[in-house]
């Protein structure tokens, strides 16, 4: 079942991120940032300040009360903003990712907005193909990585992020 997620799942939203992108669990699935960054993902603290921003929606993928997956969607003035698609590692590949998609398209729908952007770090290969694959493009816009005492860098190579969109009718 797909919900918006409540400051009463902040933990539990923490924990999923951050075992999803980041350290030895998150290598268990397939859009791991594991090989490129150290440090968390997220922390409640940030998560708090997301959840309290009415621009900001998080959905929420549970079975058996337990949250599987989840998508930020922030409302920006002609766009929705779509980051930290999260499906649980041992979960990759099983469609949830997709559906999440999905719902995001309906919440920019109903918010009378017909463009989807994202950043997604541009090494990830893998990940940026399963996205152009669902209707997304890059812009050719990069933006800087924003490298801190969370999102600590051990790649070889500089990172950046590139802007994908997709316009949904």
């Amino acid at each position: 079942m797909i919900t918006k997620a409540t400051l009463d799942d902040n933990l539990d939203l923490n924990q999923l991120i951050n075992s999803a992108y980041r350290g030895e669990s998150s290598k268990k699935g397939w859009t791991t940032e594991a090989n490129l960054l150290e440090g968390s993902r997220t922390t409640e603290k940030e998560l708090s300040e997301i959840l309290q921003d009415q621009k900001n929606t998080i959905l929420k993928f549970t079975e058996k009360n337990q949250i599987l997956a989840c998508v930020l969607l922030i409302e920006k003035e002609r766009e929705l903003y779509l980051g930290m698609l999260t499906v649980s590692p041992e979960l990759q590949n099983s469609g949830i990712g997709k559906k999440l998609l999905y719902e995001a398209e309906t919440h920019a729908k109903a918010l009378g907005l017909t463009t989807i952007v994202m950043t997604v770090i541009s090494a990830r290969e893998e990940l940026i193909t399963w996205y152009k694959r669902h209707g997304y493009f890059d812009t050719g816009v990069r933006e800087a990585f924003p490298v801190s005492e969370i999102h600590i860098s051990i790649s070889e190579l500089p990172l950046e992020f590139m802007v994908l969109e997709k316009k949904i009718k």
